[in-house]
C-alpha cells in the first residue's frame, strides 16, 4: 500500500512554495552518531510568531509560539503543536508566496543542539520533555509540558519553560526576542515594520511598489550578503540576434544592496562606499526596495549632458555628491525575489515599474535604445560617448563575465599599468609622459607611453604620486632598448590609469594615446590587453564553442595561466585566473607564512566541486617557479617542496592547486618545531557560539601556563589555536604538550570538549585536535583559500575580534582584500618564537614530561 501523504505535504503545493518536500526515508544500516538539532524560525505570516522545532525520530517535533521563547522563568509561554516538519526544514529561509499554507518571510531566528534529560521518546510521549539548548540565542535548561487545554482544530496546548539556572534572566532586564530579531544565517529580520497604520498615516505614507509577477525563473530568496556583478565581453562588431542595447557609461561600477530600510553602495570589488554616495543612498531607502540588490554605474554628465569622467573623480575628491547620478540598469534581486534566471527584459521592467515615473535627480533608469544595433553604434561614436553595452534577449543574470552581455566601444580604450614616467621637456612642468605596461605571457609588458590628456594640476599631482613609488630597475620582464629607457624614472606598478588611443601597433604598443584618468577601483594585478572577440549569433552550438575558447591564455607574475576562464567554484562563479590574481594581490601576507617551511598542495584541477587530492611532494609534475627542498628531509621520497616567492605561489595556482598546508617546523632545523597548533574542530551541528565560547577556554588555558597564542579562521567550521616556541624540543615533546592541553580541557568539561578523535566522540562536542603536531603533519595556512564552496579564507585575527566573529568562513576571495587593504595593524603583530614549554607547565596539567 502506498504511504499515506503527511500534514506537511498535503498542506502545501511545492511546484509553488520554496519550502523543502519532504525527501525519502533513509535505508536502514549503520548510521554515524550525530547530536540533535533544533531550530526556531521567527515566521511573518498572519501573525508573527516563532516555530519551535526539536529534532526527534527523524523529523522535526514543531509548536508555534506566538510571543518567542523568554528567559525569565516566569514566564510561561504558549506553545501550540503543529504537523511535523521534515529536517531539512531546519535550514529553511525566504518567503513563502501568497495564497499557500503560512504565507510570509521566514528566517532561521535561532539554532544548535538539543540535549534531551531522559528518554526523549517516552519524555515526549508523556508530555514533559525536560532537555538542554546549545544555541547562538538560547541556551540553558528548558521544560515544554503538555496541557489538558484544546487550541484551534483541537491542537495540544503546550508551555514552553525556561528553567531556573545561570542563563535565566528577568523579562524586565532582557528580552531576547526584542534584543536580538535577525537571523542566525544571514542577519535579516522579519516582522518589523508589520504596524497597523491609521487612515491619516496610510494617506500619508507612499504606497509601495508591487514584487514582479513571479515567473517559474523567479523565486522567493534570502538576501545574499554580497554579490559578484555580471561582467560583459569586448566584441570587434555587432552580432546578428535579438539584442537589447545602452549607453556605456563612463563611470564607476556600483551595486546597490537594500534591505530593511538599510542601503549599501557597493564597488564591483566588494568596497563599500556608502558613505561616498549619501544622497544616493538617501534616495534609494527612501524608495522602499527591501530585499533588493541593483546594478548600475554611477557617473557625472558634463554641460552637453554626457558622462564625464574626469569629472566624476573630481565629485568624489571634493565629497560633492549631489553631481553623481546614479543609472541602474538590472535589478538581480527585487522585493526578496531572486530574478538572476528571469530574462533581462523581464529583470529590467520590473526594475523600471518599481523605480516608477517619480523624476530623482540621483538615481535614474538606464534607458534601452529601440532603433537599428549599427545606427546607435555610430550615433554613440559620433557624440563621442564610451560604446555601448548589448545584452542578449532571454539571457539571465550570471556573476562572471559572460558572452551574453557585449561591449562596443567607438574608440580604443582600456587600462594600463603605469611603469615609468619621462622628465618634461620645455615649459611643461611635472613630468613628460608616462610609460605604460600590461601584464601578459611572462610578466609585465611594455605598450607605448602617454603624453597628452592632462592639465597643469594633475601634472604636479601625479609626478608628486610617482616620486613615492621610485624604483631603481625596470619592472618589465623584457628590458627596453637603451633609447626607449633613456631618461625614464621607473616606477612601482602599483598604479592604473585609463588610456584611450588609435590602435595597437605590430610591435604591441599603443598609438596615439591620450589619458582619461586614474583608475583606483581596478588592481594593478589585473590589467591584461583587451582583445575582442568575434561575436556569435544566436545559435547554441555556437554559443557552446564561444564559451569553450574563449580567452587567450593569460599571464600573473610571469606565470602563464592556461585556461584563465576555467570556473573552479560555481557558488562564487570565481575562475581560474582570478584565483591566481587574488593569490598575487594578497603574496605580501601569505609569503611570510609559507617561506621556509614545506608546503603541500590540495589541488582541485576541475574546481572546488571536482576531484580533490594531496601531494606533499614534487614527484613528477612540474610546478612553475616551486622551490624543492633537500632530499634528507624526506628520506625515501620525492623532494619536499616550499613556495617563497610570487611566481611561485602563481605556479601553484597554475597547476590546480586552492590549498596550501604547512609544516610546523622550517627546514632548515626540521626536527625541532617551532610553534604547535591546536585545531578546534566542532560537530557541525554546534553554534557559532560554542566554537567562540571553546576557543576563549582554550586561550584562558593557555594563559594560565603562560603561553601567549595567535588566531586564525580554519575557513572550514573551527578555528586554528597558534603557539609560537623556541626551537629547542622534537616533534614527540611537543606532540605530548600539545595532547596534554586538550586533555586537560577534556576533564576540565567532558560535556563540551573532546580530546579523542572519531565522528562518535564529538557528538556535540568540540574536538580539540592535537594531532597535527607530528613530523610530516601540517595544518592549512595562514591566508590559504580553502577547497570549499565560496572559496573561503584561512584569516589571522586579533584577540579582541573573536566575540565579532560570525563563522570560520567570514572572509572569502571576494571580500579579504578589502578587510586587508582597511587594517590600521598585522592581526599578528609580536609574533615570534622565543617561549618555552618549561618544567611548571607539565605540572599545573597534571602530566609529567615524556
Amino acid at each position: 500500500m502506498a504511504k499515506p501523504v503527511s500534514e506537511y505535504t498535503r498542506k502545501r503545493n511545492f511546484e509553488i512554495t520554496s519550502e523543502p518536500p519532504e525527501s525519502a526515508p533513509a535505508r536502514r544500516g549503520k548510521k554515524a552518531p550525530s547530536a540533535l538539532r533544533f531550530v526556531i524560525q521567527k515566521h511573518d505570516a498572519r501573525n508573527l510568531h516563532y516555530d519551535f522545532r526539536l529534532e526527534l525520530n527523524g523529523t522535526l517535533k514543531s509548536w508555534a509560539v506566538p510571543k518567542g521563547p523568554s528567559l525569565d522563568p516566569a514566564q510561561k509561554r504558549l506553545a501550540v503543536h503543529v504537523e511535523d516538519h521534515p529536517v531539512s526544514y531546519g535550514t529553511f529561509e525566504g518567503s513563502i508566496p501568497e495564497g499557500q499554507y503560512g504565507a510570509g518571510d521566514v528566517i532561521v531566528w535561532d539554532h544548535g543542539v538539543w540535549q534531551p534529560h531522559g528518554d526523549p521518546e517516552q519524555t515526549y510521549k508523556a508530555g514533559k520533555l525536560k532537555f538542554t539548548l546549545i544555541g547562538e540565542k538560547l541556551s540553558g535548561d528548558w521544560t515544554l509540558v503538555r496541557t489538558h487545554l484544546r487550541g484551534s482544530g483541537d491542537k495540544e496546548q503546550w508551555l514552553l519553560i525556561k528553567e531556573r539556572d545561570t542563563q535565566a534572566r528577568a523579562i524586565s532586564d532582557y528580552d531576547v526576542v526584542v534584543e536580538r530579531p535577525n537571523s542566525v544565517l544571514s542577519h535579516a529580520t522579519v516582522g518589523e515594520k508589520k504596524a497597523v497604520k491609521t487612515a491619516s498615516t496610510a494617506a500619508k505614507t507612499p504606497a509601495k511598489a508591487k514584487a514582479p509577477a513571479k515567473s517559474k525563473a523567479a523565486k522567493p530568496a534570502v538576501l545574499p550578503d554580497q554579490l559578484t556583478p555580471q561582467l560583459a565581453t569586448l566584441v570587434d562588431k555587432a552580432p546578428s540576434g535579438d539584442w537589447r542595447y545602452e549607453i556605456k557609461f563612463d563611470g564607476y561600477r556600483i551595486l546597490a544592496r537594500i534591505e530593511n530600510g538599510e542601503v549599501r553602495l557597493l564597488t564591483r570589488n566588494g568596497h563599500d562606499w556608502t558613505a561616498k554616495l549619501p544622497l544616493q543612498a538617501k534616495a534609494l531607502a527612501e524608495m522602499k526596495l527591501d530585499g533588493s540588490w541593483l546594478d548600475g554605474e554611477v557617473v557625472v554628465l558634463n554641460d552637453k549632458g554626457f558622462p564625464d569622467f574626469q569629472a566624476l573623480q573630481n565629485a568624489f575628491e571634493i565629497g560633492r555628491s549631489v553631481d553623481i547620478i546614479y543609472f541602474i540598469f538590472d535589478a538581480p534581486f527585487l522585493h526578496g525575489v531572486d530574478q538572476r534566471e528571469l530574462p533581462v527584459e523581464d529583470r529590467r521592467a520590473a526594475l523600471k515599474k518599481a523605480l516608477g515615473r517619480k523624476s530623482r535627480h540621483v538615481l535614474r533608469f538606464s534607458e534601452a535604445f529601440t532603433a537599428n544595433h549599427r545606427d546607435i553604434v555610430e550615433s554613440a561614436c559620433a557624440l563621442e560617448l564610451e560604446g555601448v553595452i548589448g545584452k542578449r534577449a532571454g539571457s539571465p543574470y550570471v556573476s562572471r563575465r559572460s558572452p551574453d552581455w557585449i561591449k562596443l566601444k567607438c574608440r580604443l580604450r582600456q587600462e594600463f599599468v603605469i611603469i615609468g614616467y619621462t622628465q618634461p621637456q620645455g615649459s611643461r612642468s611635472g613630468f613628460g609622459a608616462l610609460l605604460l605596461g600590461v601584464y601578459g605571457d611572462g610578466g609585465l609588458v611594455y605598450s607605448g607611453r602617454v603624453g597628452t590628456g592632462f592639465n597643469q594640476a594633475n601634472l604636479k599631482l601625479f609626478h608628486g604620486q610617482l616620486q613615492q613609488i621610485e624604483r631603481k630597475a625596470s619592472p618589465l620582464s623584457k628590458p627596453l632598448t637603451s633609447a626607449q629607457a633613456r631618461g625614464v624614472h621607473w616606477v612601482e606598478p602599483s598604479s592604473v590609469c585609463e588610456v584611450e588611443f588609435a590602435e595597437w601597433t605590430r610591435e604591441g604598443v599603443v598609438r596615439q594615446a591620450a589619458f582619461i584618468a586614474m583608475r583606483t577601483d581596478k588592481p594593478a594585478g589585473e590589467i591584461t590587453r583587451e582583445r575582442p572577440q568575434s561575436p556569435k549569433a544566436d545559435n547554441p552550438a555556437s554559443e557552446k564553442k564561444t564559451r569553450e575558447t574563449k580567452a587567450a591564455d593569460a599571464s600573473i607574475a610571469g606565470v602563464k595561466i592556461s585556461h584563465p576562464d576555467r570556473v573552479i567554484d560555481k557558488q562564487s562563479g570565481t575562475q581560474k585566473l582570478e584565483l591566481a590574481q587574488f593569490y598575487e594581490r594578497i603574496s605580501d601576507w601569505i609569503l611570510p607564512c609559507l617561506r621556509h617551511r614545506p608546503v603541500s598542495l590540495l589541488r582541485a584541477p576541475d574546481g572546488v566541486e571536482g576531484e580533490q587530492f594531496f601531494q606533499k611532494h614534487s614527484e613528477r609534475l612540474a610546478i612553475p617557479h616551486i622551490k624543492q627542498l633537500s632530499p634528507e628531509l624526506d628520506p625515501g621520497h620525492a623532494r619536499l617542496m616550499e613556495i617563497d616567492t610570487p611566481a611561485a605561489l602563481i605556479g601553484a595556482a597554475q597547476m590546480g592547486t586552492i590549498e596550501l598546508h604547512t609544516w610546523g617546523a622550517t627546514s632548515d632545523r626540521i626536527e625541532t618545531p617551532d610553534r604547535f597548533i591546536l585545531d578546534l574542530d566542532p560537530d557541525p551541528a554546534l553554534p557559532w557560539k560554542s566554537m567562540v565560547e571553546a576557543t576563549q577556554l582554550t586561550l584562558s588555558v593557555l594563559d594560565e601556563l603562560g603561553l601567549e597564542a595567535f588566531l586564525k579562521t580554519s575557513g572550514g567550521k573551527g578555528m586554528h589555536i597558534i603557539v609560537p616556541l623556541v626551537r629547542k624540543d622534537d616533534w614527540d615533546t611537543v606532540k605530548a604538550f600539545a595532547k596534554a592541553i586538550a586533555q586537560f580541557m577534556a576533564q576540565q568539561l567532558p560535556e563540551r570538549i573532546t580530546a579523542t578523535m572519531g565522528p562518535k566522540n564529538r557528538v556535540g562536542k568540540i574536538f580539540v585536535d592535537y594531532l597535527r603536531n607530528t613530523r610530516g603533519a601540517s595544518t592549512v595556512a595562514a591566508y590559504s583559500v580553502r577547497a570549499r564552496p565560496g572559496l573561503p579564507v584561512s584569516v589571522p585575527i586579533a584577540r579582541d575580534e573573536l566575540a565579532g566573529l560570525h563563522g570560520a568562513q567570514e572572509w572569502t576571495v571576494a571580500n579579504l582584500p578589502e578587510r586587508l587593504e582597511g587594517l590600521k595593524a598585522d592581526p599578528w603583530a609580536g609574533y615570534a618564537n622565543r617561549q618555552r614549554i618549561t618544567a611548571k607547565m607539565w605540572k599545573q596539567l597534571g602530566v609529567k614530561k615524556p
